[in-house]
């Protein structure tokens, strides 16, 4: 079973920056993706950004050039650093991660969320 854990989320004015970070422990194999979620009030979940096991990284459009997501394969963490921030960023943020356990099974855990709140 892989956990895992996110942090950094609060409140922030507009402008401001935040970073949040996501460690994953447990049964690890490999993780092949991890990748940030957001879900804002009455608003189905959506992509923010994704960090695949070869390096590519996508973003919505709505976060390029102010979000920066990145990976510390040895500390199976991965951050997500925003800037710029808007009240529309407003939301609980996701982390996901899909791979392979010690046992060769696949996982794609999420974590508990981190409440991200910008005010105008």
């Amino acid at each position: 079973q892989v956990q895992l854990v996110e942090s950094g989320g609060g409140l922030v004015q507009a402008g401001g920056s935040l970073g949040l970070s996501c460690s994953a422990s447990g049964s690890i194999f490999t993780i092949n993706g991890m990748t940030w979620y957001r879900q804002a009030p009455g608003k189905q979940r959506e992509l923010v950004a994704a960090d695949t096991s070869g390096g590519s990284t996508n973003y919505a459009d709505s976060v390029k050039g102010r979000f920066t997501i990145s990976r510390d394969n040895a500390m199976n963490t991965v951050y997500l650093q925003m800037n710029d921030l808007k009240p529309e960023d407003t939301a609980v943020y996701y982390c996901n991660a899909r791979g392979y356990t010690s046992d060769y099974r696949v996982f794609d855990s999420w974590g508990q969320g981190t409440q991200v709140t910008v005010s105008s």
